[in-house]
């Protein structure tokens, strides 16, 4: 049976705080930032990593998966490339420390045929595998920023064992306008990690457009509320019961992670985090 985790992010609190809500909620695991943040590696002292962990036992959580997202451009731009898998190193040597077996990050957008992004890219894959086997760590890509079938084929190409996929339905829905639940058969045993969440998209656009505004802002007259919307789970275009019958048959038994973008007010987030659980739990049977 599958694991409800919660992003810590998602309560909109103080880091012990969202853990007990976690723990009160129904969760049995959490994600959490490890390169931004309060609990940026590069911050946290030993004793703050050991206050972390000690609060995590304490509250009988897991740690469902590290987000070692750094935002940007991803891995596209070989400038940044050094400085970014240094931190990733660091990243996931905590991940180790922590008994942590999995990692979710961004890419940056894949573009479908040769050139020199994909190039870039599957240079900083091989890399990123090297640091996953160094520290028994799997990294997983999310989806969103290209169709399945480009992210699983690009993987298929670079053939490292230690990547596979964070499988995000809403961000295929939202952005590149994939069925999510026939994506999941694409994607089969890459699939290491879920967020779930729910969403539509209002107006169909380039997705290189949408992550360069994410990366960047500054787009004269272009609002990502013009293009999709982030909903509650079962409000929005993804059929989240077809899309979890599809990861049963596909053999997946990892984290169902929520990632949900709520109200600034603590009360209201938990409440929020509560239903996606409840919701989870009628349709999986977790």
């Amino acid at each position: 049976m599958n694991k409800i985790g919660v992003m810590l992010e998602a309560f909109h609190t103080d880091i012990p705080t969202a853990i007990s809500l976690a723990r009160k909620a129904g969760a049995e695991g959490v994600q959490f930032y490890a390169g931004t943040g309060p609990l940026d590696c590069d911050r946290c002292t030993a004793e703050d990593r050991r206050a972390f962990y000690r609060t995590l036992l304490r509250n009988e959580l897991e740690i469902s998966a590290l987000c070692a997202d750094l935002g940007g451009h991803g891995f596209t731009r070989p400038a940044g490339n050094l400085e970014r898998l240094e931190k990733t190193g660091r990243m996931l040597a905590w991940a180790n420390e922590l008994g942590c077996h999995t990692a979710t990050t961004h890419l940056g957008v894949i573009p479908d045929g040769d050139g020199p992004v994909r190039r870039t890219l599957k240079e900083a894959c091989l890399r990123l595998n090297e640091l996953g086997e160094r520290y028994d760590v799997h990294l997983a890509i999310e989806t969103g920023p290209e169709p399945i079938a480009v992210l699983s084929g690009f993987l298929e190409e670079t053939g490292c064992p230690f990547i596979g996929i964070n499988y995000d339905p809403a961000n295929l829905v939202m952005v590149t306008g994939d069925d999510p639940v026939a994506g999941v058969a694409a994607a089969g045993s890459r699939i290491v990690h879920t967020h779930v969440k729910d969403g539509k998209m209002l107006k169909k656009t380039d997705p290189e457009i949408i992550y360069r505004f994410l990366a960047e802002g500054g787009i004269e007259d272009f609002r990502l509320g013009d293009y999709f919307q982030e909903t509650p789970l079962m409000e929005g275009q993804v059929d989240l019961p077809a899309w979890y019958r599809a990861l049963k048959a596909a053999g997946y038994t990892g984290y169902l992670t929520i990632e949900r973008e709520t109200a600034a007010d603590p009360g209201d987030s938990y409440r929020e985090i509560l239903r996606c659980i409840e919701v989870i739990r009628s349709f999986s049977g977790c």
